[in-house]
């Protein structure tokens, strides 16, 4: 019994290395991808409910939680894009 236990455990952590590959590269195209790349990034990351749960499920992460994180992330980029916005257009006036 002891050694089944033990094996599903193994084949579950390569399992969900995979699913956190999968969540990263997501990530990953979002912050960096090509335009196309991150707005499919980006409706997966935050509007998709049910195989975006499945991911992260499936890679042992909390969905709610690790949402929650990338909300943060974006709402301080939309500030400092709004902070440089207004420092271009300062910098262009003064110009």
């Amino acid at each position: 019994m002891d050694t089944m236990v033990h094996d599903s455990e193994q084949q579950e952590i390569p399992e969900q290395k995979l699913w956190r590959a999968v969540i990263a590269s997501a990530v990953e195209e979002w912050v960096h991808g090509p335009l196309r790349r991150k707005r499919e990034a980006e409706r997966f990351l935050f509007q998709d409910e049910k195989d975006y749960r499945d991911v992260c499920c499936s890679a042992g992460i909390d969905p709610v939680s690790l949402r929650a994180r990338l909300l943060k992330i974006r709402s301080s980029e939309a500030r400092t894009e709004a902070q440089l916005g207004g420092s271009r257009d300062t910098l262009h006036r003064a110009a």
